[in-house]
């Protein structure tokens, strides 16, 4: 059974720094990510959160795309967020104390493609010059930053617990990497 790509993958008016697509995704933050022609149509970030669950099963990824390498970045970013909430101290985060925690992690600085340290530089191309660089890292920041908020919606329930339906995968590491 193959595993979920994005949508996006056949779209190549988006445009690509290194080998990632900057695709649009709607927010209610202010940043770098461009809007969606067409606001009905499920973003990259929501396609992430549904397709974290199902593709964190798979241990290999035949990338399609330049949208399936943002979608590999957030699924692994959304499992690292998971990670969090769950090993948070007794009695747990609440959903106000996820979302603070979570957006520190989301705002944190992090590695790009290119960089040392970053997981996956046998899949990714490092960015042209530093003018791409900084765009890129404007960019993964704010996917990060709505990812959280949209995270936190998803994971936790009306009892301020996380669902377990999401907290069973807090073991599984999609492609056998992490992003920390």
């Amino acid at each position: 059974m193959p595993a979920y790509h994005s949508s996006y993958c056949e779209e190549t008016e988006h445009r690509v720094v290194g080998n990632m697509a900057l695709l649009p995704f709607s927010s209610k933050l202010r940043g770098s990510a461009p809007p969606p022609a067409d606001p009905t149509r499920d973003d990259i970030v929501t396609e992430a959160l549904d397709l974290f669950r199902a593709n964190s099963l798979f241990r290999n990824f035949e990338i399609k795309g330049p949208a399936d390498r943002v979608l590999i970045y957030l699924i692994l970013f959304i499992g690292d967020c998971l990670t969090r909430v769950t090993q948070a101290k007794a009695p747990g985060w609440t959903p106000n104390d996820a979302t603070k925690h979570l957006a520190t992690y989301a705002i944190e600085n992090f590695t790009l493609p290119g960089e040392p340290g970053f997981p996956l530089n046998s899949l990714y191309a490092p960015p042209g010059s530093r003018l791409d660089a900084d765009a890129l890292r404007a960019y993964l920041t704010h996917a990060r930053q709505e990812t959280v908020v949209r995270f936190v919606e998803r994971v936790y329930g009306t009892d301020g617990k996380p669902s377990k339906w999401w907290t069973a995968f807090q073991r599984r590491k999609f492609m056998g990497k992490s992003l920390s």
